[in-house]
């Protein structure tokens, strides 16, 4: 199963990430070496939210992550959530879904 953590990152998000991004990235690559986290990155223009995909039988692995995630201790995220992504095309898809012949 696939679970997006969605991230509202506060209004000084890029002014303040630079302080904390090294080791916010330690823990993003840990956790893609784990084969836990898929992809990652914050949305662009504006700058006010960032998505990161998980992959696990729960949402652990991504709750896991955000209770862990530096930018979520200092601040830079204001809220976030884990939403369950129930993926049917791509080679990755959870539950890939294929048209009829």
């Amino acid at each position: 199963m696939h679970y997006l953590l969605i991230y509202q990152l506060s209004p000084d998000y890029l002014a303040r990430r630079g302080e904390f991004r090294n080791a916010h990235l330690q823990l993003a690559w840990a956790a893609q070496a784990a084969q836990d986290l898929i992809l990652g990155g914050a949305l662009g223009d504006p700058a006010d939210q960032a998505m990161l995909l998980f992959q696990g039988d729960t949402p652990a692995a991504a709750e896991r992550f955000a209770r862990s995630d530096p930018y979520v201790a200092n601040g830079l995220v204001l809220s976030w959530s884990v939403r369950p992504w129930n993926t049917v095309v791509g080679d990755q898809a959870s539950h890939p879904v294929r048209p009829a012949p």
